[in-house]
């Protein structure tokens, strides 16, 4: 999806949370979606106005060996998986939830390209347009700007939410649905000034402030400093980026005359 103004954010936002979603949690061997292969899947599916509809989960056996260090992580053990159905006996089944209604995850990126690799071995393609994903990283660090850290574990920590062990996929799964029914909640409830307002202490990365102001990373750092906009380090990446407040990136870009606003 392309980098919105917060103006349009709001009525995304907004829209989404009228809608059916279904968040989805996998566990895994590892990071590489090509090699590494799922050990566990949730989802969870409902409205955020209506609750949970359904939920379900399943180990699942791919005939990957689960290394030491992923079974301290998430508890889950050779044996475990050996016992459990095979992976093409339980993609499948899971088929139909994964494209009913908004797919949502928490660092989408992560779980999708696994779903589109473990449906890929099948002979099979699994794709979900940009309109149809949410990723609750995104939301979190857009309302919730200055937290130390927007990780699932930390997040459950923060609202001391009443789910089981992290790093498991029916514990994660639920607490991705309660985050998003909290987030998106607060974003419906309250009033358009305070949301943006929420909204204008993001702290966004060089890249996403160019793309806002339609111009090469170089040149909008140069536009951001000449501006006199205040900016900090990331930390997350190996090379620090800088970071700039989202109120302030959008207003150089309204300044500019580079985009229309749009009114709601």
């Amino acid at each position: 999806m392309s980098v919105l103004m917060s103006h349009e954010l709001l009525g995304y936002y907004r829209a989404l949370a009228e809608r059916s979603l279904t968040v989805v949690d996998v566990e895994t061997t590892g990071h590489r979606c090509h090699q590494d292969r799922v050990t566990e899947i949730a989802v969870v599916q409902g409205i955020i106005g209506q609750g949970i509809s359904r939920s379900q989960s399943n180990l699942i056996h791919s005939g990957a060996m689960i290394p030491s260090f992923i079974t301290q992580l998430t508890g889950i053990s050779q044996d475990m998986v050996d016992g459990a159905e095979a992976a093409e006996k339980i993609w499948p089944r899971y088929a139909d939830d994964l494209y009913h209604g908004v797919l949502t995850a928490h660092n989408f990126d992560f779980d999708y390209g696994f779903l589109k690799a473990e449906y890929k071995r099948l002979g099979r393609s699994f794709h979900r347009p940009p309109s149809e994903r949410l990723c609750t990283v995104a939301l979190a660090r857009l309302m919730l700007p200055d937290l130390p850290s927007r990780s699932l574990p930390k997040l459950v920590q923060h609202f001391q939410f009443p789910v089981g062990r992290s790093h498991r996929a029916e514990a994660d799964a639920h607490a991705c649905w309660l985050l998003a029914q909290r987030l998106l909640s607060d974003i419906c409830n309250d009033s358009d000034d305070k949301v943006l307002n929420r909204f204008a202490q993001e702290w966004m990365p060089l890249n996403l402030a160019a793309r806002l102001l339609k111009c090469s990373h170089a040149v909008a750092q140069s536009r951001l400093t000449e501006a006199g906009v205040a900016h900090r380090l990331s930390k997350r990446t190996p090379h620090s980026v800088p970071m700039y407040r989202r109120g302030d990136v959008e207003s150089l870009v309204v300044a500019s005359g580079d985009r229309q606003l749009l009114l709601f």
